[in-house]
This record gives structure tokens, sequence and C-alpha cells, in this order.
């Protein structure tokens, strides 16, 4: 790899076929020692998803200098069985851990996440040290009438198997590595997240970017205009993704997005 070496809990497959399913591995991409700038980002992926969604804006901060690390999210990487019997506490406090060994190493450490990602990012931005946030797809509200029929649904199934991802460029979705299904536990899991988050907005200060794919089926675009509004942040951009669906770090404007990133973080 040109920008630095790679290291995980395997190694990364390349994909030939683009119907072929993407690695979906742990990461910690280092840049090498010519490009390093004493900045880290901790990339964190989304609900059922994998560290392959945050990976393509990983490898853009490491051609910019910056050490990268992509983590299995808390109960993801045993599957959906594993996944519904973990709470949002255990994804914050493994986000947690993995912020403070990075700000062991590193005076500059910034938060990438994607989707439920973000959400645990907005919440560390808001009880951690970080020097700069980018959020991505990040759902505050889950659209109605999820929120109000998830007790009585959750009396009859555990789970909803899952069709693919919110990806509108085809090959894109169809690669697209993930867990098999939605735990409805995990859904009430991500709801209690959002409770925490929302009150607590107006206390992030740090420079922020929101970013959103604008057909966002998933989590609404408005929610981007939300967290813009009541972050406390003076330096703040909101970055709308024409092409792209949920998963806008893989579709249409992927390329863009990773750059975007780069380039907000590398100013800071």
């Amino acid at each position: 790899m040109s920008v630095g070496d790679a290291t995980g809990t395997m190694d990364r497959a390349a994909v030939d076929s683009p119907l072929e399913k993407a690695d979906p591995s742990a990461f910690d991409l280092r840049p090498s020692r010519e490009l390093a700038n004493g900045a880290a980002a901790l990339c964190l992926h989304g609900l059922t998803g994998t560290p392959y969604e945050v990976r393509p804006v990983a490898e853009a901060l490491v051609a910019r200098g910056v050490h990268a690390r992509g983590p299995w999210m808390a109960g993801h990487e045993g599957g959906s069985s594993v996944l519904a019997t973990t709470t949002h506490r255990e994804w914050l406090d493994l986000a947690g851990r993995e912020l403070a060994e990075l700000r062991a190493q590193y005076d500059r450490v910034y938060l990438v996440g994607m989707s439920m990602g973000g959400l645990v990012s907005l919440r560390l931005g808001q009880t951690e040290k970080v020097n700069a946030l980018v959020v991505m797809g990040t759902p505050l509200v889950l659209a109605p009438p999820v929120p109000q029929l998830l007790p009585l649904i959750r009396l009859f199934a555990s789970s909803r198997p899952k069709s693919g991802s919110d990806i509108r460029e085809p090959k894109a979705r169809a690669r697209h590595p993930g867990l098999e299904a939605m735990p409805f536990a995990s859904v009430a899991e991500l709801i209690k997240l959002q409770s925490k988050v929302i009150p607590a907005l107006g206390e992030i200060d740090i420079p922020i970017l929101i970013a959103h794919g604008r057909l966002d089926s998933t989590a609404r675009p408005r929610d981007a205009e939300r967290i813009y509004r009541e972050v406390a942040s003076k330096e703040k951009e909101l970055f709308f993704l024409e092409r792209s669906g949920h998963v806008a770090t893989v579709d249409y404007d992927g390329p863009a997005l990773a750059r975007a990133v780069a380039d907000f973080l590398g100013r800071r």
C-alpha cells in the first residue's frame, strides 16, 4: 500500500469481481514516516455494518498523514445474534477505550462516524476530549412508525432479515458486506443512544463536518440539518451528497466524501 502499512484482524483481500463481497475486517492504517503528521482518526461504522464502510475515508486520511483506525463496534464481529445482546453502553465503552488509546499516542485525535458510529462520535464529542468530528448519515430520530411500534413488534419477532444496504450504486450495493439481520433489541438501544445525544447537541463546540446522502432512506437528511443547527461549533460544515443513499462512503459520491473529510480534517 503506497500510503502506509495496514494491520487488522486479518489481511485485506483484493476484490476481483464487483459482485464479490468486500473485506469487512477491522483495520489500523498508518501513514509512512514521511507523511505522518501526528494526528489520528478513530473511524466507527454503523449498526449491522462493518469497518469496510468507513475504510475509504480512512484511506484518504492516511494519504494525508493521519493514522486511521477502524475497529469492529461492540457486538458486531460475532453476528446479529451477539449484537442482539449488546447495549449502546458497550458501543460507547469500546469506542471510548479506542479513543483513549489513540489520545495516549497523539496530540490530535479525530472521530469519524457513519450512521450509528456517528451517534457514538457525537456522544463522545459531548463527554470526551476530541479535536474534531465528522459524522455521516447520522440518524437523530427514526422515522415513524418505527419507534412507536417497536415495543409491539418485539413481542412477535426478535429481528428482521436484511436484503441489502441503502446504497444507490448497484455494484457497490452488491458487494457490500454486513450482518444478516437487524435485531430489534439493537434498534431499541439505538433509540436510547439518540435520547442521550439529542439534548446535549449544544455541548459540542469543536470543529464538525456533517455529511449526509440526499437520497438516504434510512436516516433522514433533515437530521443532518438539525445537527448543524444545534451544535455550538463555530467551525461547522454541512455537506449533502446528491446521488447517494445512506452508506454514502461507498456510494456514487464516496470519493468526493473521502476528499471532503480529508480536506476538513487536514485544515485542523
